[in-house]
């Protein structure tokens, strides 16, 4: 068992028998005396893809789930089944794009830096680095004395993305998108 003030972004538990992963979490402190820490919580279910928002006190109990996390790299996409590779033994392994749906946009072919969470011998998740980097396929020409404060435009990324970017950016460079926002951080 491990309490709720102990939990932290990515951990996974158990509900009901079916394991959930903690996407958000929020801590609000009461200014009254004696009042409880909330923990307020976003949980995505494993098996339906649902998410559950929960609120919890600091002692309140949850079922640990052992799992292993596991280097792997995206190797393609052909049609809705996405190819990923163990960076450990080099196995395959292919996930469907509904299982997937939240990460599709920001898998490029051959990245590296995702972490797969497994469990009894199955893959029940995919971890995404923070930020990575994509490449602008398509976008409005520069703009004649744009800045870098200027306004911005939608780009569209190499996966289908479309995120909005300074206007000084052109077709075919590479920029930072963050995974948790997909929002445009700089330039690669």
């Amino acid at each position: 068992m491990i309490k709720a003030g102990d939990l932290k972004r990515n951990d996974l538990v158990g509900m009901q028998g079916v394991p959930h992963l903690l996407e958000d979490l929020k801590v609000s402190t009461p200014s009254a005396r004696g009042a409880s820490t909330l923990y307020r919580f976003r949980f995505r279910n494993l098996v339906t893809k649902n998410k559950m928002d929960m609120t919890c006190k600091g002692d309140d109990p949850f079922t640990e789930i052992a799992f292993e996390k596991r280097d792997v790299q995206f190797l393609f996409a052909k049609q809705d089944e996405y190819t990923f590779m163990d960076a450990e033994d080099f196995s395959q392994f292919v996930m469907r794009g509904d299982e997937i749906s939240e990460q599709i946009d920001y898998l490029a072919e051959d990245m590296d830096g995702i972490v797969a969470l497994v469990a009894d011998g199955r893959i029940l998740a995919l971890e995404m680095p923070s930020n990575v980097n994509l490449k602008i396929v398509e976008c409005d020409p520069v703009m004649k004395g744009a800045s870098a404060t200027g306004r911005s435009k939608p780009a569209k990324l190499q996966t289908g993305l479309v995120v909005q970017v300074p206007e000084y950016l052109t077709t075919g460079e590479v920029i930072r998108v963050d995974t948790r926002t997909g929002k445009f951080l700089q330039r690669a």
